[in-house]
């Protein structure tokens, strides 16, 4: 009785797959993982495809979290009732980015890679911009406008996290606070008198103060 050969591997090109595989895939690992563990070769090892493969729906690890970012917009930021002022509406579709952004365990890793450019994102953009010619910028210096309120909600998400981080994983203290506690008081008179509140002080959440400030800055008249 003749023998049944095994099944034979059928070789060409691997399974097409999509960029939302791609996207969901990554966000699987992150989540799980965190961003450090994420690599083209493990992605797409995941997937069951070759890292290739993936080179037709991002160029690098860095577009890669561009994509997250942007995923990450989509499914949280959801558009609020905005107020009819324009210096309002400036403040608040800002800190409604800031706050979403915020609530993201990885977004220390990814923030700094690019702008949000989901289309759920623009919304909030547009609504930043059109506020800042509103108030009497020229398109030009609004987008200017705009991007120096994104670096600064960029920035204090990146800071307050990473500062929260070391806190929690160190119980000694911190070199700024051990810098802080031999400050020279003829040298550094007013850093001396605020020395012991300075961590308390910049632990405090002062976003929606400084971006007001910012945006005031940005409106003020030349």
């Amino acid at each position: 009785m003749p023998q049944s050969s095994a099944p034979r591997k059928t070789l060409g090109r691997p399974p097409r797959i999509s960029r939302e595989e791609v996207v969901t895939t990554a966000r699987r690992i992150v989540d799980a993982e965190g961003v450090d563990r994420l690599t083209m070769r493990r992605l797409a090892t995941e997937i069951g495809s070759t890292p290739m493969a993936l080179y037709h729906h991002v160029r690098n690890k860095e577009e890669l979290l561009v994509l997250l970012l942007d995923d990450y917009a989509t499914r949280t930021l959801h558009r609020p009732e905005l107020p009819a002022q324009p210096r309002e509406r400036i403040v608040a579709a800002a800190a409604t980015i800031h706050e979403a952004l915020a609530a993201c365990p990885w977004i220390v890793e990814v923030l700094t890679a690019d702008d949000l450019m989901a289309p759920s994102a623009l919304w909030f953009v547009e609504q930043i911009v059109d506020g800042l010619v509103e108030c009497g910028l020229s398109p030009e210096r609004a987008v200017h406008g705009y991007r120096a309120i994104w670096y600064y909600t960029a920035g204090e998400i990146v800071v307050r996290v990473t500062a929260a981080q070391r806190r929690t994983d160190d119980d000694r203290p911190t070199y700024r606070e051990r810098v802080f506690a031999d400050l020279d008081p003829s040298e550094l008179p007013r850093l001396a008198q605020v020395a012991d509140q300075w961590s308390p002080l910049t632990a405090e959440d002062t976003y929606l103060d400084g971006l007001r400030a910012l945006v005031d800055g940005l409106l003020a008249p030349c």
